[in-house]
C-alpha cells in the first residue's frame, strides 16, 4: 500500500486543481457581454432634470439583465427608431475625461443622429480642487444657451486652468469669447439653482453606481472602465444600433 501512496496523493491533487480551475472559469464568465464591455447595472442611469444633450431628448430605457449582444467596430448600416443614448458622468478637471472628450466628439461626427450624447456632472472635489467651479461655469453658460460651447472650452483648455488657485478669471474670459452677458454669467455661477443642478447629477450618478470618472452608460448599460476607449465605445454603440434596428 505504501508503494502506491505517492500516486494516490498525485491523483488527489490533480483532481483538486481541476475542480478549482473549473469554478474559477465559471466565475470569470459571469456578468455582461465581455466582447462589448457593457455591464448590466442594477440601477440604470436615468436622465437628469438638467440633462445636457444636443436635442434635449430623454434616454431610451433598456431592460436590465438582457445582453446587448456582440458589437463590431464597423458602424452597422441600419435604421433605428430612436438614437442610441451615450451618457457620460464627467469631471472637467479629470485627465482621463479630457482624453475621452475628443473621442466623443469624433463619435458624434461619425454617427450623426444615430447617437445622442448626454453629459452629467460628477466633479470629484476631494482630488480636483477646480472641478466644481468648472461645473458651475458650464451650468452658468447653459442659462444663456451656451452649455456645449463652454463644455468644449473647458475640456480643450483643461491644462490652462486646472492648476490655478482661482480659475474664475479664466472662465470669465471664456464667457466673453462666447459673447455671454458677463454680469449674468458671474451671478449664475454662484446661484443656488446651478448648485442644485450639479447636486442632482451627482446624486443620480451615485444611485446608478458611478464611483469615478469618466463613467459611460450606453442606453443605460454601464460601460466597463477597461472598455471606455475608442474600440469599446464603438462596440457598445454598434451592438445597441443592431439591437434597435427597425429593418
Amino acid at each position: 500500500m505504501k508503494r502506491y501512496l505517492p500516486f494516490i496523493i498525485i491523483v488527489v491533487v490533480l483532481v483538486a486543481v481541476i475542480a478549482i480551475f473549473s469554478v474559477t472559469l465559471r466565475r470569470g464568465n459571469g456578468g455582461g457581454d465581455s466582447g462589448v464591455g457593457l455591464a448590466n447595472s442594477n440601477q440604470p442611469a436615468q436622465v437628469a432634470g438638467n440633462t445636457t444633450a444636443p436635442n434635449q431628448s430623454t434616454a431610451g430605457q433598456s431592460t436590465p439583465g438582457q445582453s446587448p449582444g456582440q458589437g463590431g467596430l464597423t458602424k452597422p448600416n441600419v435604421k433605428v427608431s430612436s438614437p442610441v443614448v451615450l451618457e457620460e458622468y464627467g469631471d472637467y478637471q479629470c485627465p482621463p475625461c479630457g482624453q475621452l472628450y475628443p473621442e466623443l466628439k469624433q463619435i458624434e461626427h461619425e454617427y450623426g443622429d444615430q447617437v445622442q450624447i448626454v453629459f452629467h456632472h460628477f466633479p470629484l472635489t476631494k482630488i480636483h480642487k477646480n472641478a466644481m467651479a468648472a461645473a458651475h461655469a458650464a451650468e452658468a453658460a447653459r442659462n444663456q444657451n451656451k452649455f456645449w460651447e463652454m463644455h468644449d472650452r473647458l475640456y480643450r483648455n483643461q491644462k490652462e486652468w486646472v492648476d490655478q488657485e482661482d480659475p474664475r478669471p479664466i472662465f470669465l474670459s471664456y464667457a466673453r469669447q462666447l459673447n455671454l452677458k458677463v454680469e449674468q454669467f458671474t451671478s449664475d455661477m454662484d446661484s443656488n439653482l446651478v448648485d442644485q443642478r450639479i447636486s442632482a447629477d451627482i446624486q443620480r450618478g451615485t444611485a446608478a453606481g458611478v464611483t469615478g470618472t469618466p463613467t459611460v452608460f450606453i442606453d443605460t448599460y454601464m460601460l466597463r472602465y477597461e472598455a471606455t476607449n475608442p474600440e469599446g465605445l464603438r462596440k457598445g454603440i454598434n451592438a445597441m444600433l443592431t439591437r434597435k434596428a427597425t429593418g
